[in-house]
């Protein structure tokens, strides 16, 4: 067996990022997801950045285990095609602007009167309705709108940020891959199939909401003092560089005084508790810093270990795939791709003991399973030749 998801087919007309990972998800646990791509140059995340052979290092990452079409969906007949591949499908998954997939004629109500039982899922940027319903949207642009790049604002000068990582993408992609397989469920209960409307807005909101957010979640009076965010878990220096410590519980916060040699600062009532040492994280980091720089980053990981602090070094993501706990896990494997060479990636997420995930296959080539995918759903040596021709369907050069 593939995975849970086997004997799952999507097919998957997303494109970029928060679409294509959620697909990507769910192929790595089983399903057979099919991608479908327009004529011309495709997704447009195939040669964005590192690239080789045509194919981008972050393509392969959000479309492994994926079979690839490409059909012209402008055409009364790419429409037909799409018909019968829904058909045998259980999931379709878009992510047009609102409004697009009504014009193309392959709307949520085509295809709930064509099969009932079909999980249509809509992802988009702001939502389908409101003044920025029709904005593009890309992950800078959502980290700015959604609160994320002034979440993560210098302390010193206010100035937002954005995280260097796809956040709102990676947080709309798993909820939307949760989503999916929820519907499913349901639809196993008897439920039917429905369509599922997702947007990077509610996803970013939803994701930064519990701690960006919560000194803003308590209405009315009564509340008490608003979380520095001096009081965040922030880099410490060291002799020689960096290190991650959190003292979140009082336990943790008394080893590490005693480890310093700071035991004065337990009878201080300004870090007595959680609370206080939260709202004079300042002064407590002034007074922590200069023991903490007499220690080199290594000597002080163990003696945090030793005292049962958390804690963690400084990962380098050239190396991480070095490191003893990522080996001792099996968290990263490589293989030799047959468009891109050899990569290395992250295995699957979670290890299913009667279910494995594996990897099946690398991220496709543009219409490499075209011929395939179309003899799958009833088409004829002849027509898809014919289909072929007429720039309906295109299969990848050999």
């Amino acid at each position: 067996m593939a995975g849970p998801l086997d004997g799952v087919r999507i097919i998957d007309l997303t494109t970029m990022a928060s679409g294509p990972l959620a697909t990507s998800i769910l192929a790595d646990q089983g399903a057979d997801v099919i991608k479908i791509e327009g004529p011309g140059r495709g997704d447009g995340l195939r040669t964005i950045g590192p690239s080789r052979g045509g194919m981008s290092a972050i393509f392969t990452s959000f479309n492994r285990n994926k079979r690839a079409m490409v059909l012209d969906l402008r055409e009364p007949d790419g429409v037909a095609v799409l018909d019968r591949l829904v058909a045998g499908a259980d999931v379709l998954v878009q992510n047009f602007r609102p409004g697009a997939v009504e014009r193309m004629g392959i709307d949520e109500a085509r295809y709930r009167i064509l099969h009932p039982e079909l999980i249509y899922v809509s992802v988009s940027g702001f939502g389908e309705k409101g003044p920025m319903a029709q904005s593009a949207v890309y992950d800078s642009v959502m980290q700015a709108y959604s609160g994320v790049a002034m979440h993560q604002a210098d302390l010193e000068t206010g100035k937002p940020n954005f995280v260097r990582s796809v956040v709102c993408d990676k947080g709309t992609a798993i909820q939307t891959s949760q989503l999916i397989t929820a519907a499913l469920f349901a639809r196993s209960q008897g439920h039917g199939g429905q369509h599922i409307n997702v947007s990077m807005l509610h996803a970013s909101l939803a994701f930064l909401w519990p701690d960006g957010m919560q000194n803003y979640a308590l209405l009315g009076e009564g509340v008490s003092a608003p979380l520095s965010k001096a009081a965040l878990p922030m880099l410490r220096p060291t002799a020689d560089g960096y290190i991650s410590i959190s003292f979140i519980q009082d336990r943790e916060f008394e080893s590490l005084c005693r480890m310093l040699g700071q035991e004065e600062l337990l009878e201080d009532e300004r870090y007595a508790t959680a609370g206080p040492r939260a709202r004079n994280a300042h002064p407590l980091q002034e007074s922590l810093d200069p023991a903490l720089r007499t220690f080199t980053t290594a000597t002080l990981a163990e003696q945090l270990a030793k005292a049962d602090v958390p804690h963690a070094t400084v990962g380098d993501p050239a190396t991480i795939h070095e490191d003893p706990q990522v080996i001792a896990n099996d968290l990263i494997f490589e293989m030799d791709h047959h468009v891109a060479g050899p990569l290395r990636q992250p295995r699957p997420v979670g290890n299913f003991s009667s279910t494995p995930s594996e990897i099946r296959r690398g991220a496709p080539a543009m219409g490499e399973h075209t011929r395939d995918v179309a003899t799958e759903a009833g088409y004829s040596a002849k027509e898809i030749q014919e289909l072929l021709d007429r720039g309906i369907l295109k299969q990848a050069e050999s």
